[in-house]
């Protein structure tokens, strides 16, 4: 009888060990998807400011046809990204159109002043941060998720019950890769 009570002892522990385990990887991934979608808000947002921030910029620069359309194509390109590393090349290739189109406006000192094209920078440079700050959020999960299920003995439990391993969303930012350099 006592045997049996052992047993029975160790088979409530465990499975109370795998409904703690199972839960918390279910809670593990629902925060995952809740910081992503956090980003896909932002990026919604940043897709929606650009056609007014081109038609800004379009009146006083009648000649950058070619810079208009490459963000025109980056922005459609990234609006129709659909996995994680999708979304993360699309973005680096419309964050590089983006930066050509605003070295293009150092060209009409007029654009510069003007307050419409100011407030649109202004909200894009917002996004842009919060972007950012969304993008840690969500690689801090994604990493929290993945350690989870490659650790032992929970990676037993993500196995039986499928769970797969996230994608980091990265996104290249070229200003910081790139060496300072000193001129004196």
């Amino acid at each position: 009888m006592d045997f049996l009570i052992v047993i029975a002892l160790i088979l409530g522990i465990a499975g109370l060990w795998l409904v703690s385990v199972y839960n918390r990887l279910i809670t593990l991934r629902n925060r995952t998807q809740e910081a992503w979608s956090d980003i896909d808000v932002q990026l919604k947002r940043r897709h929606d400011l650009i056609p007014n921030l081109v038609e800004t910029v379009k009146g006083y620069a009648t000649h950058e046809k070619e810079i208009f359309e490459k963000v025109s194509t980056a922005r459609s390109l990234a609006l129709g990204a659909k996995t994680v590393g999708e979304k993360a090349q699309a973005e680096n290739i419309l964050s590089g159109t983006l930066k050509t189109l605003f070295a293009v406006t150092e060209n009409y000192p007029d654009l510069k002043a003007s307050q419409n094209f100011l407030a649109l920078q202004q909200e894009l440079s917002d996004t842009e941060n919060k972007i950012q700050a969304s993008r840690r959020f969500y690689n801090t999960n994604v990493r929290d998720f993945n350690i989870q299920i490659e650790v032992f003995p929970a990676n037993l439990v993500a196995g039986t019950f499928n769970f797969k391993k996230q994608e980091f969303f990265e996104i290249e930012e070229p200003a910081e890769k790139q060496p300072v350099q000193v001129k004196f």
